[in-house]
Parts: C-alpha cells; sequence; structure tokens
C-alpha cells in the first residue's frame, strides 16, 4: 500500500467507516492547556507553528469556503498576529500553515479556520490538526488531531521514514486525560516530513 492509499485510508474513507464520534473543532482548545504540560513536564516547546490540513473540492463553493477562511485568518491577523500560508503537497492535500509565537493564538486560529469549513458544510474534507513541538538536542514531537476520529494521537519522526515510539508513548502516557486520545495505535498515521529537519506540513 503506497503512502498515498495509506493516509486516505487512515485519515480518510476508512477513519470515516470506523468513527467513533463526530469530530468537533471545540476539541481543538484541549491543546491550549497541553501546551503547558508539554513544556513542563517534558521539556517540549512550541516550534512556533500549527497546520490545517485538508482535501479539496472542484467546486466555486468550496472555494469561496477556501476564501472564507482566508478571509477569517486575515481579520484575526490584525488582533493575534497569527500570519498563514497555504501549501499543497505532492499527494494532492491542502495545508493552512499558521505561525505565531503563543501558542494559544495557533490553536484559536487552527479553532477559527476549522470551525468555518465545518459551518459551510464541509467538514468531511478536513482530516487532521498538526502542532509541533521541539526541544533541546533538537527532538521534535508533533501532536496530531485526526477530524475523521475525533481524537489526538502523538507522533514523533526521527528523519523521513522513521519515529520514536518511545517518546510517542511517553506523551500518550503524560496527556492521557488532557486530550481525548486515539486509544487504537493502528490510526497513529505517521505524517512523514518531506525532509528531515522538515515538518509534516512542508
Amino acid at each position: 500500500m503506497g503512502i498515498l492509499d495509506t493516509l486516505r485510508s487512515v485519515l480518510g474513507v476508512r477513519a470515516e467507516t470506523d468513527a467513533v464520534s463526530d469530530a468537533d473543532p471545540e476539541d481543538l482548545f484541549g491543546m491550549s492547556t497541553a501546551y503547558v504540560t508539554m513544556e513542563a513536564d517534558l521539556g517540549f516547546r512550541s516550534v512556533g507553528e500549527a497546520a490545517l490540513c485538508f482535501s479539496s473540492v472542484d467546486s466555486t463553493d468550496f472555494a469561496d469556503t477556501v476564501d472564507a477562511v482566508e478571509a477569517i485568518l486575515d481579520a484575526g491577523a490584525e488582533e493575534t498576529g497569527t500570519t498563514f500560508r497555504r501549501h499543497a503537497d505532492d499527494y494532492g492535500y491542502h495545508w493552512v500553515v499558521l505561525a505565531d509565537d503563543d501558542p494559544e493564538d495557533l490553536v484559536t486560529s487552527v479553532h477559527f479556520a476549522a470551525d468555518e469549513f465545518v459551518e459551510r458544510g464541509y467538514g468531511s474534507r478536513l482530516l487532521a490538526a498538526v502542532f509541533g513541538f521541539e526541544r533541546d538536542g533538537g527532538e521534535r514531537a508533533y501532536w496530531v488531531y485526526s477530524f475523521r476520529r475525533g481524537a489526538y494521537y502523538p507522533f514523533a519522526p526521527t528523519g523521513t521514514s522513521s519515529r520514536d515510539n518511545k517518546i510517542e508513548f511517553k506523551l500518550e502516557s503524560v496527556l492521557d486525560g488532557e486530550l481525548g486520545l486515539e486509544s487504537e495505535k493502528e490510526y497513529w498515521y505517521p505524517l512523514w516530513p518531506d525532509s528531515p529537519n522538515g515538518h509534516p506540513w512542508g
């Protein structure tokens, strides 16, 4: 199974079939306190970026929805200073990548963007929200919120095709109860970065 097929299977069609609950953008606010725990208990600080991944639809209405999302983020930037950019990866998926030194502003902006998709009837196009962390020594870890599963899972890549399960299980044990976690490990899908020092969102 290719990486694109796996992504569609785990974050897409199969996950939708196996969904345990409807995804709720309000779940994203759990990351507001998780940021504090990540730094205080684990030494992981925000990388200053987060991203929302979605699949596109070839329609004028969907294009209008994406425009509305960008308008909301533009308006929010004036208040919070959160900047954003669009990115399309090699597998045909789209990302809204947000940058801000304040983790709470990142959470709020990702929520606003996701909520707009849901309100306009395109919640099913949302795949994941990804929040990045790093600590001294260059280790990186991410919390991925799967919209199809309505749950978070940790991801700690050590390159473009390997991951640190020990760190992932440590994150799971520390954040269990603070975040709604995915209990089935088969859904802990790896969102590999394109380069060893890159992020999943490119």
